[in-house]
């Protein structure tokens, strides 16, 4: 299931290649092995990140948005106009909207409204989150930039702020924390592995890049 954010990244570039629209599109996938060892991150230990920010390791647990922080950044050193990612990351975006709602964060409205209103049109449904300025001193740190995790508290919300530093205000984001796992079967949608939120974003870009 963890690797759910990357195999709608794969999914997503296929599609895209197969319709032949005139725009470069780039898929960046943090491809890792999550094993402890001897090396093994530690709470605080400081790590830097591809965008020279230092983090502080609060809650080891929360080792997936390092990843995406680095994949973040290679992308806007790839000169992005529009960013898109999916992600695994958060069991409070589970608990706050169940597995069949992938979580959208976005800094852009216009982006965030597409999207919905693409999801809406195949069936594929998304759920606007916020994107809480308040609740980012929860990710403050007294060593280090900022912390890779904000406490117990509004966990989704935390976690997309702390990928928000790494994408410049100018670019378009939007950040969706899905389940990519359907427990139970329904009609077309077989139990197990499952692309939660790609039809919605292939349809928003499918219109947004129409094939010349």
């Amino acid at each position: 299931g963890d690797m759910g954010g990357a195999a709608a990244v794969t999914g997503l570039m296929h599609a895209l290649a197969k319709r032949r629209a005139k725009v470069n599109a780039l898929g960046v996938i943090g491809l890792v092995e999550n094993m402890p060892s001897a090396t093994a991150m530690r709470p605080g230990d400081i790590v830097k990140s591809r965008a020279g920010i230092h983090v502080e390791i609060d809650n080891t647990d929360a080792e997936g948005r390092l990843i995406l922080a680095d994949t973040l950044a290679k992308a806007v050193e790839d000169k992005a106009g529009l960013i898109v990612n999916f992600a695994t990351l958060t069991g409070a975006a589970r608990v706050a909207l169940g597995p069949d709602l992938p979580a959208l964060f976005a800094n852009d409205d216009e982006l965030a409204d597409g999207l919905l209103d693409a999801g809406k049109a195949v069936a594929d449904p998304l759920w606007r989150m916020p994107l809480w300025k308040p609740y980012a001193d929860m990710l403050d740190s007294d060593i280090a930039d900022t912390a890779n995790a904000g406490g117990s508290f509004a966990g989704a919300i935390t976690a997309a702020l702390f990928m928000q530093k790494f994408v410049p205000d100018e670019v378009r984001w939007a950040h969706l924390d899905t389940f990519a796992w359907r427990p139970t079967a329904k009609p077309g949608r077989p139990k197990g592995g499952e692309a939660l939120g790609l039809r919605a974003v292939y349809r928003y870009l499918s219109q947004a890049y129409p094939v010349r």
